[in-house]
């Protein structure tokens, strides 16, 4: 059945000329176009390609996007990747043109939401094009204020804990924080400062470990049942974090569950210890607008690990907060199955198991 507006679209893994697993997933936030090239030039994929230049200003990367889908090794190898608005991507067996039902070639116009507005076939890239200009802000795109699905719950700690835990991080020390990616069939740990700039600290005192994970399970696992149907019974890491204005503290656009050693996380919990101190900082879900999230000090803010979301850049003060994953036992069983996959883990997922 053909692509219509309202339909989700595949989403796919595809190298590029800079990155060999580029996720489209993480591509959401604002207008995309994809434009599926046909592997002869003709003159339908050239007028694409020139309507793109005559408009080259309107894909900025941050309320629109060109993806150019092409299936000749040799033309993506001349092709300019990371250039902002305009990426490229390798289909040389035609799979994503097959995935998308257009193996003739032709246009796909995804929403914020990566759901279908449009599609068109090649020789109306002009009407395409116009099409985009006359877009709204992504922000906008649903014409009316869109609220991302997450809960914030206050009084989860109180001040005195809040204040435990970062006396706990200033007597550590932070140490430079990673995020996952799978890479060659393994999770590994990548360290980047343009994507992510957070120190982490440990929480290695069992007392306040134990104070942490009582009251996540009295005060905040009720509420999330309550919103989310779900009983969470795992938590994965205790951790402090720290965002620090001076290094320019922020977490790029991301999903938590994309890899296979991270794929049964099921909830994100960001509670707030010092709320009060610092601006900037705040939690952003660019799939439902521009809108941020801020929990108090003490409170959380609670979303499903596959929603792509960022944390803005502290722009006074540092931001410290309490940063664990939650899972059930359905999530245990595939982390203990995925535990291979995770480079350095060896297969022992027992040992780093965590009761709720």
């Amino acid at each position: 059945m053909p692509l219509s507006p309202g339909d989700p679209a595949p989403l796919f893994i595809a190298p590029s000329p800079s990155n060999p697993r580029y996720v489209l997933a993480a591509a959401a936030g604002r207008w995309l176009a994809l434009a599926f090239l046909p592997p002869e030039e003709s003159p339908e994929s050239v007028a694409a390609l020139t309507a793109v230049a005559a408009r080259r200003s309107l894909f900025d990367d941050d309320n629109r996007a060109f993806f150019g889908v092409l299936s000749d090794p040799a033309a993506i190898a001349g092709a300019k990747d990371q250039v902002p608005g305009l990426r490229w991507f390798l289909d040389p067996r035609r799979e994503l043109s097959a995935l998308y039902g257009i193996e003739a070639g032709g246009w796909v116009v995804l929403d914020p939401t990566l759901r279908v507005i449009r599609t068109a076939p090649l020789s109306e890239s002009a009407a395409v094009v116009d099409f985009l200009a006359a877009l709204p802000a992504p922000a906008d795109h649903a014409g009316v204020p869109m609220h991302a699905p997450a809960l914030i719950v206050p009084r989860v700690f109180e001040p005195e804990v809040c204040r435990r835990l970062i006396d706990l991080y200033q007597a550590h020390g932070g140490e430079a924080s990673g995020f996952m990616r799978e890479i060659d069939g393994k999770t590994r740990l990548i360290r980047d400062d343009g994507h992510k700039r957070r120190s982490d600290a440990p929480v290695d005192d069992e007392a306040l470990r134990e104070a942490a994970r009582e009251r996540i399970l009295r005060r905040l696992a009720p509420e999330i049942a309550k919103a989310f149907q779900f009983r969470a019974t795992r938590i994965e890491r205790y951790i402090v974090a720290c965002y620090d204005a001076n290094s320019g503290g922020w977490f790029r656009p991301h999903r938590d569950n994309t890899t296979r050693g991270t794929a049964h996380r099921k909830f994100a919990v960001s509670i707030n210890l010092n709320a009060e101190d610092y601006d900037g900082g705040d939690l952003r879900f660019p799939e439902y607008g521009s809108r941020t999230y801020r929990a108090p000090t003490g409170g959380a803010v609670v979303f499903s690990c596959s929603l792509l979301h960022e944390a803005t850049p502290v722009t006074r003060g540092r931001r410290f907060a309490f940063l664990p994953f939650l899972y059930d036992e359905d999530g245990a069983r595939l982390r203990e199955a995925n535990a291979g996959f995770l480079e350095g883990s060896g297969s022992d997922y027992r040992a780093a198991a965590e009761n709720a």
